[in-house]
């Protein structure tokens, strides 16, 4: 069985993790921060907009800024077929 996680990053997926600040709902003055991790599709980033709109959407704490990191995991190089298995003892 392989993991979902494995077949997203063989579909293109990379790790994407995003600093969240946002003004607290009772202190506008006061910026929170959230950390947000999942594995997205680089640049348009459907998982993070989904995210954020729910944000948007649902919760109190209006957005200050977002800043974003991504990272694929798996590169076309790295994954390539083996032919045997050598084993020592």
């Amino acid at each position: 069985m392989v993991s979902q996680d494995f077949e997203k990053q063989v579909a293109g997926y990379g790790l994407t993790t995003a600093q969240i600040l946002y003004r607290r709902p009772d202190h506008q003055w006061l910026l929170q921060a959230y950390v947000w991790q999942n594995y997205d599709l680089f640049p348009k980033f459907p998982e993070l907009s989904r995210f954020l709109a729910f944000w948007q959407e649902k919760l109190e704490g209006p957005l200050h800024s977002v800043q974003v990191a991504h990272c694929k995991l798996i590169k076309p190089a790295e994954l390539r077929a083996v032919g045997g298995v050598f084993r020592l003892h």
